[in-house]
């Protein structure tokens, strides 16, 4: 009993990352991902770049939040680039699978000091389904509501705006996620309709004075839940090595907690991944740091990726964002 009150209070607490319309962001930015946090990053790189994520929370736990999503983005002329965002996320009895489609510009704000500026927008459109045929009674609830006898299931379409300043290896991202209100239906009539969250990003990567294959690159990512008025904040690091032939290796760590709380963190963990030619592979564990934690053995996120059509930008302001 003890093990269902703490998954029921845990489920509720962080369906609001899972469940508002947006993917539920753990580190898959981190594996050579950024993509997934601003439409901003779209067309920045040489290639047609594909990132799919699998990951499961808090595993060991019966009906835990699963997600998988897939990520494609490219450049389109010199100066834009456009992407797509599949997924799908589960949570107990809960579905939500969605799309968006993003569009990106850049432009020079000064050459010779590798200064830039990006715009982003994301037309975002999603499905939040209720599955009754996975409803079970239990001792409090010995029979199931005669009035349920269909799936429930609601759409809703939004978008995200963004900025993208990057000077040399300093990058600042800010995304404004789900402009919209969200569409309430009365079987839901607890969920909120105010889904915007506001997301910054920043980092700098550093180049090894003693060994131009070696860079490391801490990072910080803050997310604010304007309905709520929660946040989080992300401090990452990394450390990444190439070879001769601009294959790389890399490793880090990420730490995250309640803004109100900084030295009780939510979850932290190890990352590690490679890119040998045009494949990539990334993998996170994320240990859970509060009272849930005796009960399961952390959380788990896979990133398989492959780059094509190579084509080296003629405009600095979409070229490889690392190893310049």
């Amino acid at each position: 009993m003890k093990r269902i009150v703490i998954y029921t209070l845990l489920s509720i607490c962080f369906s609001g990352f899972s469940q508002e319309l947006h993917l539920p962001v753990f580190t898959q930015y981190l594996a050579d991902n950024n993509f997934v946090l601003s439409p901003t990053f779209a067309g920045i790189g040489d290639n047609l770049r594909i990132r799919a994520n699998g990951l499961t929370q808090w595993v060991g736990i019966k009906e835990a939040p699963q997600n998988q999503s897939l990520y494609a983005d490219f450049r389109i002329g010199s100066r834009s680039g456009v992407g797509l965002s599949l997924y799908n996320d589960s949570n107990g009895n809960t579905f939500q699978t969605g799309a968006k489609f993003s569009f990106a510009h850049h432009i020079i704000l000064d050459y010779y000091s590798k200064q830039y500026l990006s715009f982003g927008l994301s037309y975002n459109i999603n499905n939040f389904k209720i599955d009754i045929n996975k409803f079970n009674t239990t001792h409090e609830i010995p029979l199931i509501d005669p009035s349920i006898t269909n799936n429930r299931s609601i759409s809703n379409n939004n978008f995200d705006v963004g900025l993208l300043y990057r000077n040399k290896g300093f990058y600042l991202s800010f995304n404004a996620a789900n402009m919209l209100p969200k569409t309430k239906d009365n079987y839901l009539g607890i969920e909120p309709s105010l889904v915007l969250n506001y997301q910054l990003y920043s980092g700098y990567v550093i180049k090894s004075s003693y060994n131009r294959n070696v860079e490391i690159e801490p990072s910080v990512y803050y997310q604010f839940f304007a309905g709520d008025k929660r946040s989080t904040t992300d401090i990452n690091f990394k450390y990444r090595r190439y070879n001769s032939y601009d294959d790389y290796y890399w490793a880090g760590v990420s730490y995250r907690f309640l803004n109100d709380q900084p030295f009780k963190p939510l979850t932290v963990g190890p990352m590690a991944g490679f890119k040998k030619s045009n494949f990539y592979f990334g993998y996170s564990y994320q240990v859970t740091l509060n009272q849930i934690a005796a009960y399961n053995s952390g959380t788990h996120v896979i990133t398989l990726g492959f780059d094509f059509l190579q084509g080296i930008s003629d405009c600095p302001c979409t070229q490889s964002p690392v190893h310049d």
